[in-house]
């Protein structure tokens, strides 16, 4: 049977999906191989990509401070991605290959600190390939890549997870969208407990012709910062940064000026935000302390440099 666009798009949504968007391979030509999802399946034509919805409240937890693994640990991140919205790709790549379509599902992580093996044979990328959810969903025109390195969409802003999958079907494409849902406000940067967001210093990023600036980000310190930031199994060393500081900082910010479609009677910020220090030592705002002034680790000398000196903190 021939399939459409709108096929794949309704059986996604019957099958969980909050988010679907089709991005065909042209879109990812400018890539390396090392990143091309032409490297893994090289008849694909089409890129589906989905997501599902982080829940607003499974990162009430985290804004509170007082439970972060069973509200967004779970439901927001390890479970949301490994069961919830992998279900729904499995789902749709059945329904794909009931169709005699080929398809390849992949899972929406970043390739930083992911396994990389030998090639095979002369000519080919080494395993594994990693293609970067972020720039598929932009591909997708699902939304942008904001200053803080975070995906918006104008559904959910920065509250969603993505999988990908690799078609041989030629499917119509949605066009990439140029409307802007990041204001460059700076938030994120502002909210940063230990300065590893530099806003000021960015670098474009996504696809071709439609790039944005995106603020340099140091994930080392990222992955030090206790203030929301996690690590994941199987998924290298990029922190998930999705419920920390910088991006909780963000939703607000989004809200605030009703860019996203999925609306609340309340506030997501209902109280000061709170920051503890590399030792988990509560800060007072009030005081005009600084957790980047606290604590110690390996990454003490850089934390804390967010106007840019060079200075060195005992």
């Amino acid at each position: 049977m021939d399939m459409t666009a709108a096929a794949v798009k309704q059986a996604a949504k019957e099958y969980g999906a909050d988010l679907v968007g089709i991005a065909s391979i042209d879109r990812f030509s400018a890539l390396a191989p090392e990143r091309n999802p032409a490297s893994i399946f090289p008849e694909c034509r089409s890129v589906i990509v989905l997501a599902r919805r982080i829940l607003r409240g499974a990162m009430r937890g985290i804004e509170e401070g007082t439970n972060f693994s069973s509200t967004y640990g779970m439901f927001g991140f390890r479970w949301l991605e490994d069961n919830f919205l992998a279900q729904t790709t499995y789902d749709l790549t059945c329904f794909l290959e009931a169709a005699a379509v080929e398809a390849v599902p992949l899972f929406g992580y970043f390739e930083e600190g992911m396994a990389k093996g030998v090639a095979v044979a002369q000519g080919k990328p080494a395993p594994n390939v990693i293609v970067d959810p972020h720039y598929a969903a932009q591909a997708a025109g699902l939304g942008e890549i904001g200053l803080g390195g975070f995906f918006l969409t104008p559904q959910y802003g920065l509250r969603q997870r993505f999988a990908l999958i690799l078609t041989d079907a030629a499917l119509e494409a949605d066009p990439v969208s140029d409307k802007r849902i990041c204001s460059d406000c700076g938030a994120c940067a502002a909210a940063c407990p230990f300065g590893a967001m530099d806003a000021r210093n960015t670098r474009q990023v996504g696809v071709t012709g439609h790039e944005k600036p995106v603020a340099t980000i140091d994930y080392e310190i990222c992955r030090s910062c206790p203030n929301g930031a996690m690590l994941g199994p199987g998924r290298g060393s990029r922190p998930d940064r999705l419920a920390a500081a910088c991006a909780r900082a963000c939703l607000v910010r989004l809200e605030q000026a009703g860019k996203c479609a999925n609306k609340f009677d309340q506030p997501f910020r209902k109280r000061p935000p709170w920051a503890v220090d590399l030792l988990r030592r509560p800060v007072d705002a009030a005081e005009g302390s600084r957790p980047a002034d606290l604590g110690c680790g390996k990454n003490l000398d850089r934390i804390g440099q967010r106007d840019g000196s060079q200075e060195t903190r005992p």
